[in-house]
Parts: structure tokens; sequence; C-alpha cells
């Protein structure tokens, strides 16, 4: 599939910003199943600087600087994109999930591919016991780490109430939990805490779901901004499976791939610093149409 993305983060200020520097990650990747086949970022006004260089983790970053008084921001990203991929079926045979937990650990890279590098907590996903404790559910002794995440996963979809305003990225993890609602980024951190708690691999996934759904499927939430999801790392042979557990999907050709890190820190597609105005607007379109 083709799909042409449209991704507009329009900042409006309350008084006017001397002076800002943004980090922009919203390249979509190529690989994991996708192909980059234009990609542009238009910004308003114009910045002085802009520098590219890729990050640890293999995400295309932009630091843009900005020095013309302004009291609006308007950064205009568009992406062509392909996308094939296949997921495995939720019912075949992987292997035990101790048996992964135990190969990760025994990793001797330390590279971005490497598994050992998302096995342990991180700045917004902390290991947490009664986290660690729900996950250990769907895990039993000697189960299939591909039938154990997908459990985990749907329980997460039907116990947790899907809630734009209940939470902020500053919202605490276990505050997360204990409530039992938010947005597709807690609900992969909460799925990445658990996994991690068991001492499974997990990356935290940046991107977008298709707008429009096919004909006769629900639409999915989180179509109308950037998504959030994870990859578990399942062995050489099946390597790393992305599961969304806000839609329940084991992860396709619905979803593009803009970052990979360990968590929303990791792979936020717009921060920075400004000087100037204290109080600011924020609004954030996307629009992901399938070409072909």
């Amino acid at each position: 599939m083709i799909y042409d993305i449209r991704h507009v983060t329009t900042y409006a200020y309350e008084g006017a910003v001397s002076f800002a520097r943004c980090t922009l990650r919203l390249e979509p990747l190529s690989g994991h199943g996708q192909r980059l086949m234009s990609h542009h970022v238009e910004i308003r006004p114009r910045p002085i600087e802009r520098t590219m260089r890729r990050d640890f983790f293999g995400t295309l970053t932009e630091s843009v600087v900005i020095e013309a008084p302004h009291r609006h921001l308007r950064i205009d990203s568009r992406s062509r994109v392909e996308v094939a991929r296949k997921a495995p079926g939720r019912a075949v045979q992987s292997p035990a999930w101790e048996r992964i937990r135990d190969i990760a650990f025994g990793a001797n890279s330390l590279g971005p591919a490497s598994p050992i590098g998302y096995v342990f907590a991180s700045p917004l996903v902390p290991v947490l016991a009664p986290i660690t404790a729900y996950a250990a559910a769907s895990f039993p002794r000697g189960g299939g780490i591909l039938a154990g995440a997908a459990d985990f996963m749907h329980r997460i979809r039907t116990q947790f109430r899907y809630d734009a305003k209940a939470t902020v990225i500053s919202t605490p993890l276990n505050e997360v939990f204990e409530n039992r609602h938010g947005v597709c980024q807690d609900f992969a951190h909460v799925m990445i805490a658990g996994l991690r708690g068991l001492g499974l691999p997990a990356a935290y996934v940046s991107g977008y779901l298709r707008t429009i759904p096919p004909p006769g499927q629900p639409r999915l939430e989180g179509a109308d901004a950037t998504h959030a999801w994870v990859s578990l790392w399942c062995g050489e042979a099946l390597g790393w499976i992305g599961f969304d557990p806000t839609n329940d999907l084991l992860v396709e050709n619905d979803h593009i791939m803009i970052a990979i890190g360990r968590d929303f820190s990791d792979v936020s597609p717009v921060d920075g610093i400004i000087v100037g105005s204290p109080k600011q607007k924020l609004n954030v379109a996307v629009d992901v149409l399938l070409v072909e």
C-alpha cells in the first residue's frame, strides 16, 4: 500500500517569540516493512539554520533555529510511504517467553537493533511491580511469547479506557495504570513496562494510522494524530513484531512508522525551546490517505 501523509503542527504564542530552537522527528522510516518514497518539511517563519543527523535508533533528527520574531510557528510535513508487511497469526507457535528473555539478556551487541537496549527501565517507563504482576497473568510458564503478548495487548484494550483528556505526557505511569485510562502513548508505555518487568525487550514506536479504514471495518483510535504502539523482540527467527494495544492489533499495513525508541522521550515529533511568550496554543493535524 502507498500512503500520502500530511502532518501539520502549529504553535500560536500569546506574545512575540524572539528565538526558537526545535528538534523535528518527522521523516518516516525506511525498513521494517516500509519504504520512504518522498519527504519534505516546510517551516514558517523560515529558519536561519537547519541541520540533520541520524540518532542512535536510526531516526532522522532535524535541528532548526529561528531568530525572526514571530507569534505563530507552522511546521508542515508531507511524506509518501509504501508499506508491505505481514504479521504472524496470534496462534502461531513461537518460542517460550522465558527462552526469549534469556537470549535477550545474553546479547553481545549494543547496537540499536540489539534487544538488550530495551529490557531496562527508561525515562518515562519505570519497571513497577504492580504492572509486572498484571503482565505476568498473560505469560504462563513455558507459554509462547506471541500468544502471551497478544493476550496482554487484548487485556489492555478491553480493561483500559481511551480518554484524550485523562492524561498529559507528564502523567506518571503508575497513575495511568491505577486509573485504567489514557491515550495511545499511555497504553504503549503500560505494555512496555509490563514486558520489561518480565525481562522481555520492548521498544516504543511512533507513527501514523490509516485515517479511513477499509469498507466494513471500524475506525481506529488515534487516527487523527501521531500514534504509538509497541515493538517486541520475539527471537532471531521472528524478529521485532508490532503490537498496538490501543486497538488490539498486530501491526500490518495500516501503521506507518516514524521513529523507534525506549519511550516517548526518544521519539517526540517536535520539541525544543523558545525565548519569549510564556503561553502558547498547540494544534496538530494529521491526514493519512491511501494512494494505491
